[in-house]
């Protein structure tokens, strides 16, 4: 009988109901959307799947064992009763981090000093020695949940998060995190067949992600894994799941995807990450400023991710620009469907357009609005929806 596991994949909060369908389309099972999650079901080649193919997901985390506690010696005795030393060998190193909701326990620095014995412990006991501690990059992270009443151990079979794909070398003032940039596009109905236009493109971040969507590209293909560390890791069986991915890939986007931005210090950081990502061919990149953007294709989704102001001087130099922005896209973009990710709730008052939905992401714990506009003629005018 084929072995079925638990597995919960976090994500940026808003992205949820995204990763639901990836998983879906992955044949998970038991799929439950958790405020920041997707807890899911299948067997562990799913495992290896969800994290190659996950454009969405934080990490995929294992879950190894749930149990009621009453005390920090009860997360003890669970961390030292769980056979470590079948699942990794005492030369891994080993990290342990600790969330709570509405937890009793007084210290999660505590709780996570007793898990980190529990394990030491459970190894001495299996094989006369102890794995050592690094909290810079340990080859295994050991993830504990605290809520009120029950303990949750994880274990994290991504390493480093995926939304660290491997092509990203140059980073501008505040880069968007590559998870959060391919949700966003899922959420604006983009498809590879539409023309793509993100006229304040920064270090690249969408253009890079939609070209990889364009092409097929897996998210996970350049990059390592802490389940490859792990003594149930399939190296045959990864191969041959990289291999089936490697054969769906496309040599090119099947139409334009263009990103443009005022500065030339920026435009080169782009194109340093569209290159290392490999995806010069697939991407046109020019410099020019917003209000001088013209429309790549008669139709296509426009997407950016414009600066928020955090000081008074820059928020109103930006809310000079909105009604400019909004000219720009009535005059030269109908037929595109535009979204702005913003962190200025105000925006649609002072762009004087309606959005045709406003939906809640959170760009780390900065809470955002992902603005639609459809330039359409006699659009605009629906009651905005919040999702």
């Amino acid at each position: 009988m084929l072995q079925i596991f638990d597995f919960f994949a976090p994500c940026p909060r808003g992205l949820e109901v995204v990763l639901e369908k990836e998983l879906e389309a992955l044949a998970a099972k038991k799929i439950h959307v958790t405020d920041g999650g997707v807890a899911f079901s299948g067997p562990w080649t799913l495992m290896y799947k969800a994290n190659l193919h996950s454009r969405v997901a934080s990490r995929i985390l294992w879950k190894l064992v749930e149990k009621p506690y009453r005390s920090e010696d009860d997360i003890f005795r669970l961390a030292r009763d769980t056979e470590w030393a079948d699942i990794f060998a005492v030369e891994n190193t080993i990290k342990v981090s600790v969330t709570a909701v509405r937890s009793p326990v007084r210290s999660t620095n505590f709780v996570a000093l007793k898990v980190k014995d529990g394990i030491c412990d459970r190894f001495r006991l299996k094989c006369g020695n102890r794995p050592s501690v690094d909290t810079e990059a340990p080859d295994m992270r050991i993830n504990v949940y605290l809520s009120e009443k029950n303990v949750t151990l994880y274990l994290d079979t991504s390493g480093e998060p995926l939304f660290k794909r491997g092509y990203r070398v140059e980073t501008g003032d505040a880069p968007l995190r590559e998870n959060l940039a391919a949700g966003i596009l899922s959420l604006s109905g983009w498809t590879p067949d539409q023309a793509f236009y993100d006229p304040m493109c920064g270090s690249g971040t969408f253009l890079v992600e939609a070209a990889m969507i364009a092409r097929r590209v897996a998210p996970g293909m350049d990059r390592q894994f802490a389940f490859q560390k792990m003594r149930m890791y399939d190296k045959s069986f990864w191969q041959n799941i990289l291999t089936e991915a490697k054969a769906q890939e496309l040599s090119a986007a099947p139409n334009i995807i263009m990103g443009s931005d005022v500065s030339s210090t920026v435009l080169v950081h782009a194109k340093a990450n569209i290159e290392a990502a490999g995806m010069q061919d697939s991407i046109q990149l020019k410099q020019l400023n917003v209000l001088d953007a013209k429309p790549p294709a008669e139709s296509g989704v426009w997407v950016c991710n414009p600066p928020y102001g955090a000081r008074m001087d820059e928020k109103e130099h930006l809310a000079s620009l909105y009604p400019q922005w909004a000219t720009l896209l009535k005059q030269r973009f109908a037929g595109w469907n535009t979204y702005f990710l913003t962190a200025d709730l105000d925006m649609p008052k002072h762009m004087r357009l309606k959005a045709s939905k406003r939906t809640v992401l959170f760009n780390g714990p900065l809470e955002c609005r992902l603005f639609e506009y459809k330039m359409i003629a006699g659009g605009n005018r629906d009651k905005p929806k919040e999702e």
